[in-house]
């Protein structure tokens, strides 16, 4: 099996004469956290949002494992394994926890849309839950109503309902934002222990998360691909340098959605 999960090739979206993103070449290599940054306005967002079908590209072509899948419907592209969590935290705040992640477990009994069955029929699943839950730190807050949770402890339990469809591809949306320090820690070592044996690609602003836990940067700017590479790679190039207005001691100030 070819070492690249995810090709994107000069990917194209326009807007009515606006080009958002433009001619991206995307490899993403299994098993790896692949990061997008860029400045404001750079493509990062609708980048994902054709990558998940949620946007038809205007042209170009999107390969999952090898296969081209850029005529398919976001349900055709989630069953492939292909998993997104949004900027906005998405838990239903009235299930408890554990009743969350076992909404995504669901999908697999296909029983999602069976109502009228008894919860009973569901309880098959609380193991497998309870294993997602301790995966990400939640285990001891199982019975707690997803609403009583701090905002970190939310994008927690999103990424556990996000694993319960056991994604090929975790693509992450931003996982960090409007965290404080402490919070961004607790994610960003999350992202880092869960992503063994996956793959994941990420759009994310704080440069802190992206310099500890990616393998690889794309550096979008005005939807182009500026500059691809590690860390170290994208931080020392002067364009980069250029597009974010600014360097500390040759470091990235900081990135922005």
């Amino acid at each position: 099996m070819s070492d690249l999960i995810l090709e994107t090739r000069q990917l194209t979206k326009e807007f009515k004469g606006f080009t958002a993103v433009s001619k991206v070449d995307l490899s993403v290599v299994r098993g790896s956290i692949h990061a997008l940054i860029g400045p404001n306005g750079a493509g990062k967002t609708t980048c994902f949002n054709l990558l998940t079908k949620f946007l038809e590209p205007t042209r170009g072509a999107i390969l999952f494992n090898g296969q081209d899948v850029t005529g398919e419907r976001p349900a055709q592209i989630a069953r492939r394994g292909i998993i997104r969590s949004f900027q906005i935290s998405a838990v239903f705040p009235h299930l408890t926890v554990l009743e969350n992640v076992r909404l995504g477990l669901q999908r697999k009994l296909g029983t999602s849309y069976h109502f009228w069955k008894s919860e009973k029929s569901l309880e098959s699943l609380d193991g497998r839950a309870r294993e997602l839950l301790a995966e990400v730190g939640l285990e001891p807050f199982a019975n707690e109503q997803a609403v009583n949770l701090p905002y970190g402890r939310k994008r927690a339990l999103e990424i556990a309902t996000t694993l319960a469809m056991d994604p090929e591809l975790m693509l992450l949306d931003e996982p960090t934002q409007g965290m404080g320090h402490e919070d961004v820690q607790r994610v960003a070592m999350l992202i880092k222990r869960v992503s063994v044996g996956r793959t994941v690609l990420m759009v994310e602003h704080n440069m802190g998360v992206v310099s500890t836990i990616a393998d690889t940067i794309t550096v979008l700017q005005r939807g182009a691909v500026l500059a691809e590479g590690s860390y170290e790679e994208v931080s020392a190039n002067p364009l980069v340098m250029e597009a974010y207005m600014g360097t500390v001691d040759g470091q990235l100030e900081g990135a922005h959605r």
